[in-house]
């Protein structure tokens, strides 16, 4: 499993969670301790460049430089980042650590997740309990799965290798390495990894570990990329 460890797939330098994830080994460690570390991190902030918005609710720190639209919800904790766009009747349910240069799109829904700096969700998406690394991209309509159908606990499994690790934890969505491209309205199955630098089809059911550069077309179609 070492693609998909934290050092292999992220830039922690963008993104304000560089503290948290630098802490653990696999990103999905770090799922159960966003809020607490927004709670933690906000009053840090520096208050020239964010607002800590006590009209909106309790502890929500937003950039000034931002775009929030009128008709955008966003619930506690919450971090947005600098020139970030909320836009139309998008629903942030807390526990959402949104980096700079960011797109959360008209409808789409946030919950548990920490956004590196230039993710683009932006049209439709729900992203809950996930992890998205810098420049990664969700098509329309594209959501990741965050409880399996049978309430299980979630597994992270490699098929190429045949590794798996036991989470221990109900709910956990997609990690998503730096550079990923999810096709639009594609499902990311509970547990599914995308390493770095992957694409994934459009209309695509995907689970499991995808090692980088690589191109999901099916399950039995998982091609490296050309270099």
């Amino acid at each position: 499993m070492e693609n998909c460890k934290i050092k292999n797939m992220y830039s922690l330098e963008e993104t304000l969670a560089a503290e948290l994830l630098a802490s653990k080994t696999y990103p999905w460690e770090a799922l159960p301790e966003i809020g607490a570390f927004i709670k933690k991190l906000g009053p840090t902030l520096d208050p020239e460049v964010y607002e800590k918005r006590d009209d909106l609710g309790e502890d929500i720190w937003i950039a000034k430089s931002a775009l929030v639209f009128d008709s955008a919800y966003i619930h506690g904790p919450a971090i947005i980042g600098e020139n970030t766009e909320v836009r139309q009747c998008a629903f942030i349910r807390g526990n959402a650590l949104v980096g700079n240069d960011c797109v959360v799109g008209n409808s789409t829904e946030l919950k548990n997740v920490i956004l590196f700096n230039h993710v683009q969700v932006p049209h439709y998406n729900y992203v809950g309990d996930s992890i998205l690394g810098f420049w990664s991209h969700m098509g329309a309509g594209s959501i990741t799965s965050n409880v399996k159908s049978d309430k299980t606990l979630v597994v992270v499994k490699d098929r190429a290798s045949g590794e798996e690790i036991e989470t221990g934890l109900k709910k956990f969505g997609a990690m998503l390495g730096d550079y990923v491209e999810v096709g639009c309205n594609s499902v990311l199955n509970p547990g599914t990894v995308l390493c770095g630098d992957d694409n994934v089809y459009p209309t695509s059911c995907v689970r499991g570990v995808v090692p980088p550069h690589h191109i999901w077309k099916d399950k039995d179609h998982l091609v490296e990329k050309q270099k």
